[in-house]
């Protein structure tokens, strides 16, 4: 069959146009192609590698310090004094019963007389013996009681005042959260948390009430770095309950770290290291959570608004004297020198602290 020429010459010409474009696409097409970041073979040796995740999404590393001691544990009571023996009776005026004979020579009373009968009249002075007992009891309670209606005041100027006894010894605590933002310019105040939770002496009451005061102390000399606070203090019936809301808040807190690179609890101070490297995020914020459990029978204190709050807080906290400080956790973050908190780690992190 003999074949049309211009039916072959177009036959030819789409040929060699196709064999063009395929060279076309060979030389300039795939080269671009295997060298674009999404391709399969890219990301097939960056995954081999291990290079993508690190390019595609970085791994944000919030270091966070922490520091525990207390225990919500009933205090131990005091020993009950063993009772006074009395030496056997001897003689004496009531030697059958028990009471201590008089030193000395027995004194022989002069002869008495009965008295003449006193005829009192109904409306007579016969109520003077229990006016008396009134005036006498008076002298012995009224000390007592404005002691205790005092004690409430003098809870956080020292040791407990007796009068108090009863709110240390009871099942009834308060737990409190206070967290504080400040400007990341407050370098100095991370270093001073990592020496106070390294030197703090978390085994007595004492040391655990002085590592409190260390830290409000810290806080209160940046005042101008503050910028938003929370704040929260209820009163919780029962010891194991006080005990598992203080581990939910602090549960809470330490889940916002990626790793804990100073921990010391109890006296036993451990450091990790960072597991990537050096923050390349512009250093934004600081934050200082302290929870505390007291053996308080109220709230510590309410909201707070303002840095004239805040500041009062602080320094009843302070003052908190160490018989009813019972369990106190100290955080930080970041607590890596390297680290940074970012403003937007800090919103997400920490959407319930209000601006001050």
């Amino acid at each position: 069959m003999q074949v049309n020429p211009s039916v072959k010459r177009l036959w030819t010409m789409v040929s060699v146009a196709t064999v063009m474009i395929a060279i076309a696409v060979y030389v300039v097409v795939v080269p671009v192609v295997k060298s674009h970041p999404l391709s399969l073979r890219a990301i097939e040796e960056r995954l081999s590698q291990g290079l993508l995740p690190s390019e595609t999404i970085r791994e944000q590393s919030v270091s966070g310090g922490m520091s525990r001691g207390g225990s919500f544990s009933r205090p131990a009571s005091p020993a009950p004094s063993a009772p006074r023996s009395l030496p056997p009776s001897g003689g004496g005026y009531g030697g059958n019963y028990g009471y201590r004979s008089a030193p000395g020579p027995v004194i022989v009373p002069y002869p008495t007389y009965a008295p003449a009968p006193v005829y009192v009249g109904t409306g007579g002075g016969g109520g003077g013996g229990f006016l008396i007992v009134i005036v006498v009891l008076g002298f012995i309670l009224l000390p007592i009681a404005l002691n205790y209606m005092q004690g409430g005041t003098r809870r956080f100027d020292g040791p407990a005042a007796a009068g108090s006894q009863s709110e240390l010894l009871n099942d009834i605590v308060t737990v409190s959260r206070l967290q504080v933002a400040l400007l990341a310019g407050a370098r100095e105040l991370q270093r001073d948390l990592d020496r106070i939770a390294v030197s703090a002496d978390l085994t007595t009451s004492a040391g655990l009430a002085a590592q409190l005061r260390e830290t409000v102390l810290a806080l209160l000399r940046h005042p101008d770095y503050w910028t938003h606070v929370r704040a929260e203090s209820q009163t919780v019936s029962g010891r194991e309950r006080a005990a598992e809301l203080f581990d939910r808040l602090s549960i809470q807190e330490r889940s916002k770290f990626t790793v804990e690179t100073l921990v010391n609890v109890g006296g036993e101070v451990q450091r990790r290291a960072m597991p990537s490297g050096p923050s390349e995020d512009a250093a934004s914020h600081i934050v200082v959570t302290l929870l505390l459990g007291t053996a308080d029978d109220r709230p510590l204190f309410k909201t707070v608004n303002s840095t004239a709050d805040l500041r009062s807080v602080l320094q009843r906290l302070g003052s908190i004297s160490p018989a009813y400080l019972l369990v106190y956790e100290l955080l930080w973050t970041p607590q890596d020198p390297s680290d940074s908190l970012s403003a937007d780690e800090l919103v997400a992190n920490y959407p319930d602290l209000v601006t001050l």
